[in-house]
């Protein structure tokens, strides 16, 4: 992409976020948070040049701890409250720069827990917000603590994550080689007419970027934090009032579908939308679909 261009921001806390910014200035301004365990080029690569050249001036950033972006050291550093605060800064750079009063946020994964979060947060910052296969933490705290056993089972891996040394040093160990497993076998295998989610070239740069020093130390205090963030933020009542419409894979093997239900049932405007034939990474197995949904919803509530 011959607009494509890397710019830091200055975040929350001192945090300073490596961001790739792409399509003409004056276009809405769309803000894409990734989520574990990518970065803006790997999460949202078949994204950006589509959504550029759609007339959509687009922001990217590695969210802290990922890719180009500081890594700060505590697991504190990691709290909801610090991830949100970095995407409000993100998307304030991105509603200025365009003459905006509002950006507009898309969200996967983690990303689409830190986007939730700053919806409840912030909505008059938001213009819309888009959610590929993630509910907001509410839901999914509910699900773990309460009364959802099949995703308990799911989500065996946070708690993994929770013990202080053993996951960075097997994974490093490894040098990543279950964290590439994992990607693999969680997406969508090679079939008649439909490629595999990750190819071997994809899962080395994955490897490789979750070997780089301090990389998934970062990641996982993104786990580790979880203890330390609230139910909700100060002052919600768990209402997204913010226009919202989530995609949603239905082959997701790490998140069940009802969570899907119980996130647009805290939406007072939202749409869900599923893909019933791809997995947890839906914006890479199904990146037509989920571009034209994206746009159709940016421009949809965009400036009159």
């Amino acid at each position: 992409m011959a607009d494509l261009e890397r710019i830091t921001v200055a975040a929350h806390g001192g945090v300073r976020l490596s961001c790739l910014r792409a399509g003409p200035s004056g276009g809405e301004p769309v803000v894409l948070l990734h989520g574990f365990p990518e970065s803006a080029s790997l999460g949202w690569r078949r994204q950006l040049p589509v959504l550029a050249a759609a007339g959509l001036r687009v922001w990217a950033p590695d969210q802290r701890g990922y890719g180009e972006s500081d890594r700060p050291p505590r697991v504190r550093d990691y709290v909801i409250d610090a991830l949100s605060a970095d995407a409000l800064a993100v998307l304030d750079a991105a509603a200025r720069e365009a003459g905006r009063p509002r950006a507009h946020l898309v969200a996967h994964d983690w990303g689409g827990a830190v986007a939730w979060w700053t919806a409840l947060a912030v909505p008059e910052r938001l213009a819309s917000l888009t959610v590929l296969n993630c509910p907001p933490l509410g839901v999914l705290r509910r699900a773990l603590l309460f009364r959802n056993p099949r995703q308990m089972a799911r989500s065996w891996y946070i708690a993994w994550f929770q013990v202080p040394w053993l996951p960075a040093a097997t994974l490093g160990a490894a040098r990543a080689a279950l964290l590439a497993r994992g990607l693999r076998d969680s997406g969508r295998r090679a079939s008649p007419g439909r490629g595999a989610t990750f190819s071997r070239a994809d899962l080395d740069a994955y490897r490789d970027a979750a070997t780089r020093p301090g990389a998934l130390r970062a990641m996982i205090a993104w786990y580790r934090a979880l203890p330390f963030d609230r139910p909700l933020p100060p002052g919600s009542d768990g209402r997204v009032r913010v226009p919202a419409r989530l995609i949603w894979g239905a082959r997701d093997r790490a998140l069940g579908r009802e969570l899907a239900q119980e996130s647009i049932a805290t939406c007072e405007h939202g749409e869900l939308l599923w893909v019933e034939e791809a997995t947890h990474w839906v914006q890479h197995e199904e990146p037509q679909r989920v571009n034209a949904w994206i746009a159709e919803w940016v421009r949809a509530w965009g400036p009159a």
